[in-house]
């Protein structure tokens, strides 16, 4: 069986499984990414019943906004239930410029608080799919399977990374509580991706036509030192934005967290290193 009946495949069987255990339909997660446009177009080439999610972060370039509200556009006028997921922190709305104040920091390699609320938040209690893939890093090829239960304990986390009988019994153990996830393409290459959109010819974000080899948060700390400031160069607000006053933040955690705290008005407080490029929390002025 090759890549796209394989792919097609889990997608008839997650959707299969959310009628049956949600009495919904599947949702498609687009993120405005060359792999969820990917999900997108084998969701419908399917042709099961199924919703679509667009977590909205703050951080996304101006071009994915664009991108994303024209596939909605379009599945719209098709029938297609499209929804926007506002992600909020401790109950609260929140966006990503809230939320490094209450951080007191910018995310880092080692700290990506950013995901798990304002990506990760969205399609609680559903089957949901991603464009995760195991070819974008050694860490997803670890921790991340072909279908997924993702319970509020995570030490309970199901993966499953075959695509056997077994899947159907496997999922039938996990508490309905728990959000599903299946990650059709998750076994797909670059290469394979890349020749799937040429040859079926797949509308992707204008970005990748602009130099960028990833779309996402803009400056995420996992894009690396040159794409970020790649990024930051061509949008270079949202540099300006991740400076957090320190009015916003307490005095005393931070002095007692760095031994680089320099405390004069205007000066810099602490230096985080995060993904190559020293991000500075300075006063307002």
């Amino acid at each position: 069986m090759d890549l796209e009946h394989r792919a097609i495949a889990r997608l008839r069987l997650a959707a299969e499984m959310s009628e049956a255990y949600y009495g919904k339909p599947l949702i498609i997660t687009v993120s405005g990414g060359k792999d969820s446009d990917i999900c997108l177009y084998l969701a419908a080439a399917s042709g099961i019943r199924y919703e679509v999610m667009h977590n909205h972060t703050s951080v996304d370039a101006p071009e994915t906004v664009y991108h994303v509200r024209e596939q909605f556009r379009r599945l719209e006028l098709a029938g297609v239930k499209c929804t926007v997921n506002y992600p909020t922190y401790k109950g609260v709305p929140v966006n990503m410029w809230m939320l490094i104040p209450q951080k007191l920091m910018p995310p880092t390699r080692t700290v990506r608080y950013c995901c798990s609320v304002l990506k990760e938040s969205g399609g609680a209690g559903r089957m949901i799919t991603t464009g995760v893939r195991w070819a974008e890093s050694a860490s997803r090829r670890t921790k991340r399977g072909i279908y997924e239960s993702m319970p509020h304990d995570l030490s309970k986390k199901v993966i499953i990374n075959n695509d056997n009988a077994d899947t159907r019994l496997l999922f039938e153990s996990c508490k309905l509580q728990a959000k599903r996830v299946c990650n059709p393409i998750v076994d797909w290459s670059d290469y394979d991706v890349w020749s799937y959109i040429h040859a079926e010819r797949i509308p992707i974000n204008p970005l990748y036509s602009c130099g960028f080899h990833r779309v996402g948060c803009v400056g995420c700390p996992m894009a690396g030192r040159r794409m970020r400031l790649f990024e930051f160069g061509r949008y270079p607000t949202y540099q300006r934005a991740t400076s957090v006053p320190l009015s916003e933040c307490s005095k005393n955690v931070l002095h007692a967290a760095s031994s680089t705290a320099h405390g004069v008005l205007g000066q810099l407080a602490r230096i985080y290193s995060a993904g190559g490029c020293r991000t500075g929390i300075s006063r307002d002025k």
